[in-house]
C-alpha cells in the first residue's frame, strides 16, 4: 500500500476508507494455525515453518484505554505471536492493528539497551548501571541541596503499569522529597477528572462497555471512536437496537460519516449547543423531574442559566440551524436509554471542564445515568490513564486521596508504614506549571519517565528551549531515540509492555493483568527494577522494603483503596484477575457483585456528602486565538488513523503499521479554500502560525469545513504551531484551535 495520501473527492474518499478498512479487517480476523507458521507474517519472523507455539498465556494490550485481552503464544517461554482473546469481556476476539503489532515494536533497532550519558564532546556513550544510578542520585541531591527539595520534579505517563506508577510517585515524593510531579495524562484526561470530581464527588466514569450495545441513542461529542477506539466502535456496530447515533464534530470524521445525525458545529461552540439542547429539553418538559429532585443539586440555577441559550442564539454561535437543534433534542427525549460520550475534542479545550459538565448535565436532567445503555461517559486515551488518575501520586494522593486532608495523609502513612511527615501537605504543580517552573529557574532537575514532551507538549519549540535550561534532565524510556531522550543528560533504558508485569485500568474501570512474555533487550530493566535500585542508591530503600515485586505493590494498593469509591479489596491477587478476565472497580470484599459488566450510580447516589450530583455551568468564553486576516484559518488537530498512536514512538517501529498511514505530514483543507489559495491536491504547502511553520502535503477534502484545516497530532512538526493555552480548572492544554495561514510552498508566507 502506498504511503502517499491521495486526492480525496467524496467518492474517492469512500473508496480509500473501504480499502483501509479491508486492510484493517485482515488484521482483525482470526489467526489460523497456517498464519502462525508463516515467518514474518506479524513482523516477528521467529516461528520456523512447521513449528507451532508450545504454550499460550493471556495479557491485556498495552496501547490504548480500551484494554483488550490478548492470547500470547509462547515457544520455550518466549512470546512468538499473539491473537485476540475471544473470551475476554472487553474485545471478545477483536483487535485493532496496533494490538496485532504489540510484539513487533519491541524489536526495534533503537531500543535502549544500556544507560547513556554525553561525553566531553557531547556524544552519548554507554555507562554501567551503577555509575548511572550514582550520577542520578548525586546530581539530583546536589540540586536539592542548593535550590531546595522542590527544585526537582518528575513527569510521568499513562503508559506504565499501575504498580510502577505507585512506586514512582511514592519514591519521588516520600523518598526523594520532591513536591512536584505530574503525568502526560494531563494532556488527555485531566478535564474529565475535574469534571467528574466536581459533578459526582469523585473521578468516576460510570459506564461499562456493554452500554455501547444497550443504548438506543448514542451521542458522541468531540469523539471519533471509529479511529481512536476501533474496538469500542465495533461494539457500537453490534448494537441490536438500530440506535440513533448523533455526532457533534466540526469535521466529517469516520464516526460522523457512520452516524444517523452529524451536527457539524463550529469549533468550540459545543458548550453553547449543549446548553441549547438543555434549553429545549427543559422548555418542552422532556426531563426526568423525579430524578432531578431526588438526586441533583441546583437545577433551578441551571434552568435559569440555559434560558439565555435560545435556538436563535445557538444558531448564530454554532452555525447549527434551529430545526437541527430541535431534532437532536427530540431524539434524546424519545430515547429510552441515551448514552453521552466524549473524548479529546472536549477535553483538549480552554473551556473543557464546563463543556464536559454540560454533557453530564444532559444525562442528569434526563435521568440517563445508572441504567444500562446510559451515562455521561468519558472515553480515556492511554492504556493506563485510569491507573494514573488513582495511583500515580500526582494529581491526588495514592488511592484517590487528598494531599491536603490530614486524615488521608494519616491513612496512607499507616498503610505504607512510613512517617507521615514524608507526605506533602499540598498538591503538585500541574504539568504546565512545572514547565513554567523550569523557565522561572524554580525547577532545576527533571526526571521524565515513559513520555516525550519535546514532541507532545503544546508550542513545541518553546518547550525544547525550556528543557535546555535544566541543570539535569533524566529520561527513562524504551527507546533512546525519542525527541526528549536525545536532549537528556542521562538516559535510562526501560523495558516495555510484554517485558514486565503489572496491571492496567481501562476506560470502564476494569483492572487487567499484563505479563512478562519477552526478555528486555541488553541491560534494559523494568521501570519497577529501576525504581527499586534508585531507592537503594538514594538511601530510602527501607520505605519500600516490602515491595519485592509488582504484586506486592498491588496488595498495598488494595489497602490504600479501602473505603474509597475505587475500593478493590475484594480482588485476591493477580491470579484472580487473570481467571476473571479483569475486574471493574469498585470490588469490595463481600459487597460487590461478580458481574463481568458493572456500572456506577445504579442507586442514584453520588459521592458528595449529600449524595447528590452537582449541575455546574458557566458562560462560554471567547476563543483565545480566532482566525484573523494574517492567519485566516483555524487549525484543528486529532487522531490521524487507527494505526498511529500519540507521538508514534512505538507505532512507527512497525513496518506493518507504517503501511497503514501516510509517512509524511499532511494537512486537510476544503476544496474551496484550496482553490482560493491556489493549492493543488497533493502539492506541498507551508502552514504557519505565530509560533512557527511547517511543510506538509495538501489533502484536499470536503470533510473539513471552509475556513478550517486539520493536521494529525502524531507528526513531530504539528506542535510547532499550537497555542499554549489551558482550561482554568484542569490545566489541560487546548490543542484543538489556533489561527494559521496556508500557502503553496515557496510563496510568501507569514512567519
Amino acid at each position: 500500500m502506498s504511503t502517499e495520501l491521495p486526492i480525496a473527492p467524496s467518492s474517492d474518499r469512500v473508496a480509500i476508507r473501504d480499502r483501509v478498512a479491508s486492510l484493517v479487517r485482515q488484521w482483525q480476523g482470526p489467526l489460523t494455525a497456517d498464519l502462525l507458521r508463516t515467518p514474518g507474517k506479524f513482523g516477528l519472523g521467529q516461528v520456523p515453518a512447521g513449528k507451532a507455539p508450545d504454550a499460550t498465556t493471556t495479557a491485556v494490550c498495552g496501547y490504548c484505554s480500551t484494554g483488550c485481552g490478548l492470547n500470547i503464544h509462547l515457544r520455550d517461554g518466549e512470546a512468538v505471536n499473539l491473537t485476540p482473546d475471544v473470551e475476554y469481556p472487553v474485545n471478545t476476539g477483536m483487535a485493532c492493528p496496533k494490538g496485532w503489532e504489540a510484539l513487533s515494536v519491541l524489536q526495534a533497532s533503537d531500543r535502549g539497551t544500556i544507560p547513556l550519558m554525553p561525553d566531553d564532546f557531547g556524544n552519548r556513550v554507554p555507562v554501567k548501571w551503577e555509575i548511572a544510578l550514582k550520577v542520578f542520585c548525586d546530581r539530583f541531591k546536589a540540586i536539592q541541596e542548593k535550590h531546595g527539595k522542590q527544585s526537582v520534579a518528575f513527569l510521568s505517563t499513562g503508559q506504565l503499569p499501575t504498580e510502577e506508577m505507585a512506586f514512582l510517585g511514592s519514591l519521588a515524593k516520600f523518598g526523594m522529597g520532591a513536591l512536584h510531579g505530574d503525568g502526560n495524562t494531563r494532556q488527555c484526561m485531566a478535564t474529565a477528572v475535574v469534571a467528574y470530581k466536581q459533578a459526582f464527588g469523585f473521578d468516576a466514569p460510570p459506564y461499562t462497555y456493554q452500554d455501547f450495545e444497550e443504548s438506543d441513542v448514542l451521542v458522541f461529542v468531540g469523539a471519533n471512536p471509529c479511529l481512536a477506539h476501533p474496538i469500542m466502535w465495533q461494539r457500537v456496530c453490534r448494537n441490536p437496537h438500530n440506535p440513533e447515533i448523533i455526532v457533534l464534530d466540526p469535521r466529517a470524521t469516520e464516526t460522523a460519516n457512520a452516524a444517523t445525525q452529524h451536527v457539524a458545529l463550529r469549533p468550540k461552540s459545543d458548550m453553547a449547543v449543549l446548553y441549547g439542547l438543555a434549553h429545549i429539553l427543559i422548555a418542552e418538559g422532556w426531563i426526568d423531574r423525579e430524578f432531578i429532585d431526588a438526586h441533583t443539586a441546583d437545577f433551578d440555577g441551571f434552568a435559569h442559566h440555559v434560558q439565555a441559550f435560545t435556538p436563535e442564539r445557538v444558531e448564530q454561535e454554532s452555525g447549527i440551524t434551529r430545526e437541527q437543534l430541535y431534532y437532536v433534542a427530540r431524539t434524546i427525549h424519545l430515547g429510552k436509554r441515551v448514552s453521552f460520550w466524549w473524548t479529546m475534542g472536549v477535553n483538549q479545550s480552554y473551556q473543557g471542564v464546563r463543556t464536559a459538565q454540560a454533557i453530564i448535565n444532559l444525562a442528569l436532567i434526563t435521568g440517563n445515568i445508572g441504567r444500562p445503555g446510559t451515562g455521561a461517559n468519558s472515553i480515556t486515551g492511554q492504556c493506563n490513564a485510569m491507573g494514573s488518575r488513582l495511583f500515580s501520586n500526582t494529581t491526588n494522593l495514592l488511592g484517590g486521596h487528598d494531599f491536603k486532608n490530614e486524615a488521608h495523609r494519616h491513612k496512607v502513612a499507616g498503610v505504607m508504614g512510613i512517617d507521615e511527615s514524608h507526605i506533602p501537605h499540598e498538591d503538585s504543580w500541574a504539568y504546565d506549571r512545572i514547565i513554567e517552573g523550569i523557565l522561572r529557574d524554580e525547577i532545576k532537575g527533571l526526571w521524565v519517565i515513559c513520555t516525550n514532551p519535546a514532541h507532545s507538549w503544546i508550542n513545541q519549540n518553546t518547550c525544547r528551549e525550556i528543557l535546555d535550561k535544566l541543570d539535569f534532565l533524566v529520561v527513562q524510556d524504551m527507546y533512546h531515540s525519542t525527541e526528549t531522550a536525545e536532549l537528556a543528560d542521562l538516559y535510562l533504558p526501560a523495558a516495555g509492555w510484554g517485558e514486565k508485569e503489572g496491571t492496567f485500568i481501562n476506560s470502564e474501570r476494569r483492572i487487567g493483568l499484563l505479563k512478562k512474555v519477552c526478555k528486555a533487550p541488553g541491560k534494559a530493566l523494568s521501570d519497577f527494577s529501576i525504581f527499586k535500585l534508585i531507592a537503594h542508591y538514594w538511601g530510602c530503600e527501607e520505605m519500600f522494603a516490602d515491595w519485592d515485586s509488582p504484586e506486592d505493590v498491588f496488595q498495598t494498593m488494595k489497602e490504600l483503596s479501602r473505603d474509597q469509591p475505587c475500593e478493590i479489596t475484594g480482588i485476591d491477587d493477580y491470579r484472580m484477575l487473570d481467571e476473571r478476565g479483569g475486574i471493574q472497580w469498585p470490588y469490595r470484599a463481600g459487597v460487590d457483585s461478580d458481574d463481568s459488566q458493572r456500572r456506577l450510580f445504579e442507586d442514584g447516589r453520588f459521592y458528595h456528602e449529600d449524595g447528590r450530583a452537582r449541575l455546574l455551568y458557566e458562560e462560554p468564553k471567547t476563543m483565545p486565538e480566532p482566525p484573523n486576516p494574517r492567519y485566516p484559518y483555524l487549525l484543528l488537530t486529532g487522531r490521524g488513523t487507527a494505526s498511529q498512536w500519540h507521538t508514534q514512538t512505538r507505532t512507527s517501529k512497525s513496518s506493518v503499521l507504517r503501511t497503514l498511514y501516510p509517512e509524511h505530514i499532511y494537512v486537510e483543507m476544503h476544496p474551496d479554500d484550496a482553490k482560493r489559495e491556489g493549492i493543488r491536491p497533493n502539492s506541498m504547502v507551508r502552514v504557519a502560525s505565530q509560533r512557527g511553520s511547517l511543510k506538509a502535503k495538501a489533502f484536499v477534502t470536503p470533510t473539513v469545513q471552509q475556513g478550517q484545516v486539520f493536521i494529525p497530532m502524531h507528526y513531530e512538526e504539528t506542535n510547532q504551531l499550537t497555542l499554549a493555552h489551558f482550561d482554568p480548572y484542569s490545566r489541560q492544554p487546548s490543542y484543538k484551535n489556533c489561527a494559521v495561514s496556508i500557502r503553496p510552498e515557496g510563496s510568501d508566507v507569514a512567519k
